[in-house]
């Protein structure tokens, strides 16, 4: 079998060469974009994360600190040894700088750990389990869209003070789905809500009708899925199927993103609530990035993972600027962490000592067919929730480095 980096390492059709060639060597800002290229999270992440990190390097000028940026991309197929792989070839002899996207918590906790032995820098966009700015934090990483604690707090705090008390929670068998549904949990008791059942689905599941069909036996008040990409799009069709929200049970996607929309159609999906960092019609800076990005994507537009990459990525690109070296990776993302953020998709914002990136989150309801004025245009804002109160505190994320 070909190994997974064999379809990246030097082949021009999928490298990004601004100023250089795609060969080992130093004198070069070679950017790494590692996630599902081909999988459940390939619409959210996948070659969208790659346009966005290319965009980041052109917006830059083409040269950081008077060196060429390269941007390389490839497929970890959401399983953390296959990542793990690519992360130990691309540092040790590809000389890639930087990592950026991860999608699927393992593989990023793993990629992570590498990174800050090879002392290598790891701008997280798509990994949202909250260890990674907490019990893993590390000084070589930069967590910048999300996370667990993020995608809960706000909506779980928002429903069960109207009144819907009563969760149950339809989760993804992997870190990031355990993650969502254990801080949506916190959320849902410390407000005076009960968990009333949870059951685990595989990864990339096709049959979610046991599932359903427990869940709608609960009586819950909420039927929350806890898990993301194709298997939320699923979970909520089978849920319209069975009818389920005909039985004035409320479903909740904990993770949905704007192609999940896309995928399941405003019919399907409206009135369901959800909660982003970033929405391509919000603002119109993020407007005209987004019609950019989206000229290059067959006319699709970003989510926010693929908007994360091209921030990270960006702001990146500041702090080699400014220190004038990528040869040590702490170095750079303490830099990172010194420099205010700033960029036309998450706007002001700055990051944490344990590298927990800091901007609003937003709480969204979709649009009914007869709302939605054109195509992708699916979101009313409900409610914007402050960086600081968005995100875990310093103190609350229990990362040792800050101690």
């Amino acid at each position: 079998m070909q190994p997974v980096w064999s379809k990246v390492a030097g082949a021009c059709a999928l490298v990004f060469c601004l100023g250089g060639t795609a060969v080992a060597g130093d004198g070069v800002v070679r950017i790494g974009v590692l996630n599902d290229q081909s999988g459940v999270f390939a619409d959210s992440t996948g070659n969208g994360s790659t346009i966005a990190a290319r965009m980041a390097a052109e917006d830059f000028g083409g040269k950081a600190a008077g060196m060429p940026i390269e941007i390389i991309a490839a497929d970890h197929q959401n399983r953390p040894d296959i990542g793990a792989g690519i992360a130990r070839r691309w540092f040790d002899l590809d000389h890639v700088d930087a990592i950026a996207d991860l999608g699927n918590s393992a593989v990023a906790l793993a990629v992570a750990e590498i990174a800050r032995d090879k002392n290598k820098a790891v701008l997280i966009s798509a990994g949202g389990t909250t260890a990674l700015t907490g019990k893993s934090c590390s000084p070589n990483t930069v967590q910048w869209t999300y996370d667990t604690w993020s995608q809960s707090n706000a909506i779980g705090t928002a429903l069960v003070k109207k009144g819907l008390k009563k969760w149950f929670f339809l989760t993804a068998d992997y870190t990031f789905g355990y993650n969502l549904r254990d801080e949506t949990s916190k959320v849902v008791l410390a407000n005076g809500g009960q968990v009333v059942g949870s059951v685990a689905h595989p990864l990339n599941s096709s049959d979610f009708s046991s599932y359903l069909l427990q869940a709608q036996a609960s009586k819950a008040d909420v039927i929350a899925l806890a898990n993301g990409g194709n298997d939320t799009a699923n979970s909520i069709k089978q849920a319209q199927e069975f009818r389920i929200t005909k039985g004035n049970q409320v479903l909740v996607g904990l993770s949905m993103m704007i192609t999940d929309i896309k995928a399941l159609g405003l019919a399907a999906a409206q009135g369901l609530y959800v909660t982003e960092t970033f929405y391509w019609d919000r603002t119109p800076e993020s407007r005209a990035w987004s019609e950019r990005w989206a000229k290059r994507n067959n006319g699709r537009y970003p989510t926010m993972m693929q908007a994360g990459v091209y921030g990270a990525v960006l702001h990146y690109l500041k702090a080699v600027q400014a220190v004038g070296s990528v040869d040590d990776g702490a170095k750079v993302v303490a830099e990172m962490k010194k420099l205010p953020t700033d960029d036309p998709l998450f706007g002001k914002g700055y990051i944490l000592p344990n590298g927990r990136k800091i901007h609003d989150a937003y709480v969204f309801q979709i649009k009914s067919p007869e709302e939605s004025k054109s195509d992708w245009d699916y979101y009313k804002l409900v409610s914007t929730v402050p960086g600081k109160e968005a995100f875990l505190t310093l103190e609350q994320s229990g990362c040792k480095l800050t101690k």
